[in-house]
């Protein structure tokens, strides 16, 4: 990736020397897109900088990730998996086939993959700070218009550009969390987790926000609709109070930019950016397996309300499972963290995808209620950890010039499953079987995954 021009704000990620700081623009573009669906990558702790002003010693740092947070909130936890909720009303009211449910999230999960094309271009003309409020504000508005209109081909453009503000405000979210990782090095893993675990925050606060409002308004025509707009006003809140972690660390990264005399960046040589070129042959079988993890996790995220739904789940039942499978994403990084510091293969990733695999089958075996309420937690405690598993991969296995377009190549193939896999689910739910055909099909895919990231061995490094 090419370095950012001369001209670039000020407040813009300035690319420190070779393993230093937060790795350059690229790298912690590449550490926060990991998981299109958004990463909660575990990540090295990145070198504390030596120029850093003192008075960021005083920054109140658990705070302001956790400010941070409403970020992974917003763009992930609600403006992706809060239609989970919203799928069976809107279905029931609109006459949908599942295959056009399912279209909603392949929309949204292309936005989310156009958006993240054009981040590093956003992010050197703008800086983070800026990308991450304004993504926030538009995916605050595309929220709201979904309220507003009953045709499939409006929703649809509707959740195509949510997903691409979602991407906007997860990656600069991902690049100021990395900034506040540089300041404290030792405590770089609980920062980035406090930041990515505001994911869970936003599917929790969606399961207890979204059945609360459609039974409000449920003498309402399109009741569903009050519940985009009860959202969308949470994202607008969310919003504001990211004005905060967004302006301190904006003026954070103005004095170190004035402490470094406003030294622009140079081009890379070739010979760098030769060296940067990912090997993707001996990383296939990695890249494989993940894949088939963007097509079998987002069918669960995208149906599996639905499927409660269709049992005859109550309104508090619905949100106990979501509200506890968003809490378990909030514990997930601690949870995995010691596996994804050992493995060096591609044993994470095949462990973590075969347990997606056996929460996906649970509801397909039994209705009873504890072995739902058990899918939901082992999901929620798994899904997110997939993501960090495969940024642990690129770092234990590549130099760090490689980083950034190893975890981007994990980005593309894993974006590619999970714009095919709501529509094929959908396609196969509407057919002899239903849901539980259809998650069997997501299963499987997650097990298939699990056989060819198992296939992957360690590199040898140079």
């Amino acid at each position: 990736m090419p370095a950012p021009p001369d001209s670039r704000r000020a407040d813009a990620p300035a690319e420190p020397p070779p393993g230093r700081g937060e790795a350059a623009v690229p790298q912690a573009f590449g550490e926060a897109a990991g998981g299109a669906l958004g990463g909660s990558g575990r990540s090295a702790p990145p070198a504390a900088d030596p120029r850093a002003p003192a008075a960021d010693a005083g920054l109140p740092l658990v705070r302001l990730a956790l400010a941070l947070s409403l970020g992974a909130a917003v763009s992930l936890g609600v403006t992706r998996f809060a239609y989970a909720l919203l799928l069976p009303p809107m279905r029931a009211d609109l006459g949908w086939s599942y295959a056009l449910a399912g279209a909603m999230n392949t929309a949204n999960a292309a936005g989310y993959l156009l958006g993240a094309l054009l981040t590093p271009r956003l992010l050197a003309r703008h800086g983070a700070a800026p990308l991450l409020l304004w993504g926030a504000v538009a995916a605050s508005v595309f929220m709201a218009a979904s309220g507003f209109f009953t045709e499939a081909p409006a929703l649809l453009v509707q959740r195509l550009l949510a997903g691409v503000a979602s991407a906007f405000v997860f990656i600069a979210g991902g690049v100021l969390a990395a900034r506040l990782g540089s300041l404290r090095p030792q405590r770089a893993g609980w920062l980035l987790g406090l930041y990515y675990g505001g994911t869970g925050l936003g599917i929790t606060l969606s399961a207890l926000l979204v059945p609360s409002v459609l039974a409000a308004a449920e003498s309402q025509p399109h009741a569903w609709t009050w519940a985009w707009w009860a959202l969308a006003a949470a994202c607008a809140a969310a919003t504001a109070v990211l004005r905060w972690p967004a302006d301190v660390l904006q003026k954070m990264e103005q004095n170190r930019t004035d402490s470094r005399g406003g030294s622009a960046t140079k081009a890379p040589k070739p010979a760098d950016a030769a060296a940067r070129r990912l090997p993707w042959r001996p990383l296939a079988s990695a890249l494989a397996g993940y894949a088939m993890f963007g097509v079998g996790y987002i069918g669960y995220m995208t149906f599996v309300i639905a499927l409660l739904r269709e049992r005859g789940a109550s309104g508090v039942q619905v949100t106990a499972f979501y509200a506890l499978l968003g809490l378990a994403v909030l514990a997930s990084s601690r949870i995995w963290a010691g596996l994804l510091d050992r493995a060096r293969g591609g044993g994470a990733l095949a462990l973590l995808n075969g347990l997606l695999g056996l929460a996906t089958v649970l509801p397909v075996l039994t209705g009873a209620w504890p072995v739902v309420l058990a899918s939901g937690l082992l999901f929620g405690a798994v899904f997110l950890s997939v993501v960090a598993s495969t940024t642990a991969l690129v770092r234990h296995n590549l130099p760090e010039a490689q980083w950034a377009a190893g975890i981007s190549a994990f980005t593309i193939v894993f974006a590619a499953g999970q714009i095919v896999g709501p529509t094929v689910v959908g396609w196969i739910a509407d057919g002899a079987g239903g849901l539980l055909r259809g998650f069997a099909v997501s299963a499987a895919a997650l097990w298939l995954g699990a056989a060819l990231a198992w296939r992957q061995r360690p590199l040898a490094r140079a």
